[in-house]
């Protein structure tokens, strides 16, 4: 049975995250720690520029408490930062590298949203969701930022106009809410962030992946790492497409590692007749 490993994005975040990395790999905390300059796993909940190092450390580190036969998997995928992690997993990335580009990708979106001001994001929930999201998006000068499965998009762009979005799709008769965020991310809203990122990139050596690891940005495998991982910054999650193309290509048993189960919760309303697991 063909497997795919799933790491998740911001959100995943769970309390237990940063005792469970320093308990199994004290030497990540530390690093951890010394690349960003403080404790991530203290501030997660408080910005993403602490999120996104915590949850790669501790998506890492749950992919290496899984059985072998698992962790041999044939196929891995990430939510947003997730994808970082998945490359790491699959030795694309060294774990070093992923650690400085998570890094500083968070603090990037963060400065990003504060600098832009006024951003934000609105989740729609419900059946029909994902076919209702792109007139959505237009109608109110949004964008697509995650197409994370039928009955769930999230929406991204100025605050300023994410109340008549919520109206609109409550109107369609599915459930809205404006998400506690400071940046409208996945959007052209984190324009700014981009050339830093592209530079590190550039800087940065890639392998080819051990694993056929998915992109997120085009919901097929990854061709040119370096442009995919900048276009993730301001282009939507195409997780739901991803999901259908890992299945499409033979997965059936798939695996959340790292905090939370997010992911498996997305999987299981978009996927029929497949093995979930959350590690």
């Amino acid at each position: 049975m063909a497997s795919a490993i799933l790491f998740p994005g911001q959100g995943s975040q769970t309390a237990e995250m940063g005792e469970f990395v320093a308990r199994v790999r004290p030497d990540l905390h530390a690093a951890a720690i010394a690349v960003v300059g403080e404790d991530p796993f203290a501030r997660a909940e408080q910005s993403t520029r602490f999120a996104q190092p915590a949850i790669f450390c501790a998506s890492l580190v749950g992919f290496s408490t899984l059985a072998d036969d698992a962790a041999q998997a044939e196929f891995m995928a990430g939510h947003s930062l997730g994808e970082l992690a998945a490359l790491a997993a699959a030795h694309s990335l060294n774990e070093e590298d992923g650690l400085r580009l998570v890094t500083l990708r968070g603090a990037l979106m963060a400065r990003a949203g504060e600098e832009a001001g006024g951003g934000g994001m609105v989740a729609v929930l419900g059946a029909g969701a994902a076919e209702h999201a792109e007139a959505l998006a237009s109608a109110h000068d949004l964008a697509i930022a995650n197409d994370n499965s039928p009955q769930q998009v999230v929406l991204s762009g100025a605050k300023a106009r994410l109340p008549e979005a919520v109206t609109a799709a409550k109107e369609l008769g599915l459930r809205a809410m404006e998400l506690p965020v400071t940046g409208a991310f996945h959007s052209p809203m984190m324009a700014p962030a981009v050339p830093e990122f592209e530079a590190a990139l550039k800087e940065t050596a890639f392998a080819e992946p051990r694993a056929t690891v998915l992109s997120a940005v085009t919901a097929a495998p990854f061709d040119d790492i370096r442009l995919r991982l900048t276009q993730a910054l301001t282009m939507p999650v195409r997780w739901r497409e991803t999901m259908l193309a890992l299945r499409e290509l033979g997965a059936e048993r798939f695996i959340e590692t790292g905090p939370g189960k997010v992911l498996t919760g997305l999987a299981k309303r978009t996927l029929k007749d497949v093995e979930l697991i959350s590690a």
